[in-house]
């Protein structure tokens, strides 16, 4: 027994770090736990809870109390699992469903007091981005690949090669969608799936031809609707290759439900909180194989959350997506860099000068203000006149890989108010970020550009800045403003700037 016990004593162990991925998904909320080591990502335990968010959507795209309800009850049950976890370690990603619903916040506010980690709604874009890195660090084969992945309101279509994604979009078809729209009262018709397969081919019509012009060598998907349908189309066929569907297992399928004629006579091999969905997962299927002339689909059980976890991995090692496409942004908007450096160091220099004070520590908001700082002059591509509304909208519009919705507002707002008058009541109300928050950094980068505004080197002195609640005093060395006087009108009417947002700005 002594020898057993000191078996690993001469055995180092490597420093790790452990990791969980939330997927709130319109079908079933997905929770992946992994330990990081070596850079490499080792999942440790799933969870996967069926909720049929995407049923909770009416016309008016509300989400119902009951769905809610459903979701909030999920979220407890996960929230076992994440006990203990630091918060830069869990990353909760929201989809479709909270995407499209207008009383999102609700929930979203109600699921803090459930969960101690912030929930990003993410944009489609950004959901098939993180898709494909999910299959892309799990699935290897070489040359271009398509990526499908059919989710309970949307479905995102991706071509990539390698580690990188070329063409993304996020179609508003899903199986919960489709189900509701063509399969309400469990008829299984032939007329319901011509119908539906005529929708989704009608949505591909977006994407269809550019899609087929790039073209794949692979084609791959994922999600627990396609997981369903390979298996069942496995079953129907020992000869198909294992994993794989075609086009005429699809139609097998179909012909299947529609002898069966309702929900509920169908007799086939799948789980039963799939059976609901599985008609309109075929029919949607079946669409973009016709659309897309795709002849086989392999499929791969990595999807968003795997992507999630592996984008944490390249966070934690330094590797930021954001920061890459921060600095394509500054190429495509041809940004005066040398301008942008200089901004960006004073408006650090301000942030951490004021951040205990005004309680805004943090990596996050560190990075948006740097974000910010780099990008604040995009807008000068279409004109200098009104350049931080221009800014402002091309971050509001343009695709930001790696940000979610609301630090894409973020972004937007703090370019869109980074010099000139200020204006309460276009700020939006966020979820993520405090509202006296936003002020305080908006007010932190107006001072970063400001005292940038002569656009030189070294003209800048040392200074300090000292803040209580609403008041930011800057003090620079003695007598350095007395030979500025355009510095001093300007910081001037800074101070009547922000008195808009109650904040008194001082100087000497």
């Amino acid at each position: 027994m002594s020898e057993l016990s000191e078996a690993f004593s001469n055995i180092e162990a490597r420093p790790t770090t452990q990791v969980a991925a939330l997927d709130i998904g319109s079908n079933s909320f997905h929770l992946v736990v992994a330990r990081i080591v070596a850079g490499s990502v080792q999942i440790l335990h799933r969870v996967k809870q069926k909720v049929r968010l995407a049923d909770g959507l009416d016309k008016h795209n509300r989400l119902s109390d009951e769905a809610m309800q459903r979701g909030l009850d999920t979220l407890q049950i996960i929230a076992e699992s994440l006990k203990g976890f630091e918060p830069d370690t869990v990353r909760i990603v929201a989809t479709y469903t909270l995407r499209k619903a207008k009383n999102a916040k609700e929930f979203i506010q109600a699921a803090k007091q459930i969960l101690p980690y912030p929930i990003e709604v993410i944009s489609g874009i950004e959901e098939a981005r993180l898709i494909y890195s999910g299959v892309a660090h799990t699935v290897q084969n070489d040359g271009q690949r398509l990526v499908v992945d059919i989710g309970g309101g949307s479905t995102e279509f991706i071509i990539g090669e390698g580690f990188e994604s070329k063409i993304m979009r996020s179609l508003q078809m899903g199986c919960v969608s489709y189900t509701k729209r063509f399969f309400a009262n469990g008829s299984l018709s032939s007329g319901a799936f011509k119908k539906a397969v005529t929708a989704a081919q009608q949505e591909l019509e977006l994407i269809d031809a550019k899609y087929i012009k790039l073209g794949w060598r692979h084609c791959i998907g994922t999600s627990g609707t396609i997981k369903a349908i390979v298996l069942l189309a496995q079953s129907l066929d020992d000869a198909n290759p294992e994993g794989f569907v075609s086009l005429d297992d699809l139609k097998a399928l179909r012909d299947k439900c529609i002898s069966a004629g309702h929900i509920k006579d169908l007799k086939l091999a799948v789980t039963e909180d799939r059976v609901p969905v599985l008609a309109a997962g075929i029919s949607i299927l079946i669409g973009i194989f016709k659309s897309l002339k795709i002849t086989t689909m392999e499929y791969s059980a990595a999807a968003l959350r795997e992507g999630v976890l592996y984008e944490m991995e390249e966070q934690l090692a330094h590797h930021d997506i954001r920061e890459r496409t921060a600095q394509s942004l500054a190429t495509r908007y041809d940004v005066d860099v040398d301008q942008a450096k200089r901004v960006h160091v004073t408006t650090l220099a301000v942030y951490n000068q004021c951040k205990k004070a005004w309680k805004i520590g943090g990596q996050q908001y560190r990075n948006l203000l740097s974000w910010a700082a780099l990008l604040h002059e995009v807008g000068l591509q279409i004109n200098s006149r009104g350049v931080q509304r221009h800014s402002g909208y091309i971050l509001q519009n343009v695709d930001l890989h790696g940000f979610n919705q609301e630090q894409q507002v973020l972004l937007s707002v703090l370019t869109r108010f980074h010099r000139k008058k200020l204006r309460p009541d276009e700020l939006p109300e966020f979820w993520q970020f405090d509202s006296e928050v936003v002020k305080k950094l908006i007010v932190i980068l107006r001072l970063g550009v400001l005292l940038n505004i002569k656009r030189q080197d070294d003209f800048l002195p040392d200074f300090a800045v000292v803040v209580d609640d609403k008041s930011i005093q800057i003090t620079f060395p003695e007598q350095w403003l007395l030979h500025k006087p355009i510095i001093s009108a300007d910081l001037a009417r800074e101070a009547e700037y922000l008195s808009v947002l109650n904040y008194k700005l001082a100087f000497s």
